[in-house]
Formats: structure tokens, C-alpha cells, sequence
């Protein structure tokens, strides 16, 4: 019984991993399928901490497994949700991007803190089941915010690069959501002292 529910539990996480790639491809085009290859760094950096620590991934772990995931990939909309909110205020595409990263990390950092201080709770309290489950969340919790603030950002700025957002299909966006940023050209310069700007 305990190894049929261990293969069932695995063949669970493959498919609930592989819709939530689907939907975030789906949703959110371009970011979406950058968020993907992010998961999957994040799956390879968190099992490789796996076996060097010495985890056995009972049911209870590879349940924790599983909501880690599902943290990683709500860090990664709250970033997306972000830079489109800034896009349709009319910003440039690389100062959308980093404001979206920055807008979105209190909540993240948060939402993260707050589960890492259940674990450590559940660690020192909990029976031996509880104490795998807390620490394989804990350990996705961390790696998620790792690879949601530093990996998914550097893949954004080395696809996109600096320059204007070109086509909002990518973004998931239609022409007419994005807004027009205001520039300045000229102005005279006993105004400019003041900060007024014609």
C-alpha cells in the first residue's frame, strides 16, 4: 500500500506540474514559458539539495514538494501581474519589468516568511511525518524565492533586453492596454529649476 500511493503521489505531482506549465504558457505567453524553465531549475536545484542533505521523500515530503511548487509559480504571477500593471501605466519595457519585480517582492518575501515560520514551528513540534513535510516545504520555499526574484528576472532581461515592448501578445496584452508614457524634450531652463516641464 505505502509503495502504490508513493508511485501514485509521484505520477500526481508530474501531471499537476505539467498543467500549471500549460496554464502559465496559456496565460501569461513569453514570462509564462520563461516561469517554466525557472520551475524546472528550481525542481533540479531542490532535489539536488535533496540528496546532499540526506531527504527521503516519504508521502508527507513529496506532498511538501508540491505546495513549494505551487509557491513558485504564485511568486511568479505576482511578478507578471506587476509588470502588466506597469506596462499599461505606459512604462518601458525594462523599467516594467524591474518595477514589477520590485512591487511584487514585499509580498512575496511575506507570504514566504510566514511559511517558513509555520515549518520551523511544525519542524520542533510535529511527529516524524510532519517534521519531512516541513522541511521539504521550507527547503522549496527558499529555493522558489531564489529562483522567482533572481533566476525568472535575469531570463526576463536576457530575452527582452532594454528595449520597447513590440508585440503585447507576448505579455499576454492586447496593443490597445498599453499606455502611453509621457517624454520629455525640450524645456526651458529657468522652468527645469522648478521642475516644470512644457
Amino acid at each position: 500500500l505505502g509503495a502504490d500511493s508513493l508511485a501514485k503521489s509521484k505520477v500526481a505531482g508530474i501531471i499537476g506540474l505539467g498543467l500549471v506549465m500549460i496554464f502559465m504558457i496559456g496565460y501569461y505567453r513569453l514570462p509564462g514559458l520563461i516561469a517554466d524553465i525557472a520551475l524546472i531549475i528550481y525542481s533540479i536545484i531542490l532535489f539536488a539539495l535533496f540528496k546532499v542533505m540526506g531527504v527521503t521523500l516519504t508521502l508527507a515530503g513529496i506532498a511538501g514538494f508540491i505546495l513549494s511548487v505551487g509557491m513558485a509559480v504564485d511568486a511568479n504571477i505576482l511578478i507578471f501581474e506587476r509588470t502588466k500593471e506597469e506596462l499599461r501605466a505606459g512604462r518601458n519595457l525594462f523599467t516594467a519589468i524591474n518595477s514589477g519585480f520590485d512591487r511584487a517582492f514585499t509580498s512575496i518575501f511575506d507570504s514566504n516568511m510566514t511559511t517558513i515560520i509555520t515549518c520551523t514551528i511544525l519542524y520542533f513540534l510535529g511527529s516524524t511525518v510532519v517534521k519531512g513535510f516541513a522541511v521539504t516545504l521550507a527547503l522549496g520555499v527558499m529555493v522558489s524565492m531564489f529562483s522567482a526574484i533572481t533566476v525568472t528576472k535575469n531570463f526576463m532581461h536576457l530575452i527582452f533586453g532594454t528595449g520597447e515592448l513590440k508585440h503585447p501578445a507576448l505579455f499576454g496584452l492586447r496593443s490597445d492596454e498599453i499606455g502611453q508614457s509621457y517624454e520629455a524634450t525640450e524645456t526651458k531652463r529657468e522652468k527645469a529649476r522648478f521642475g516644470i516641464l512644457d
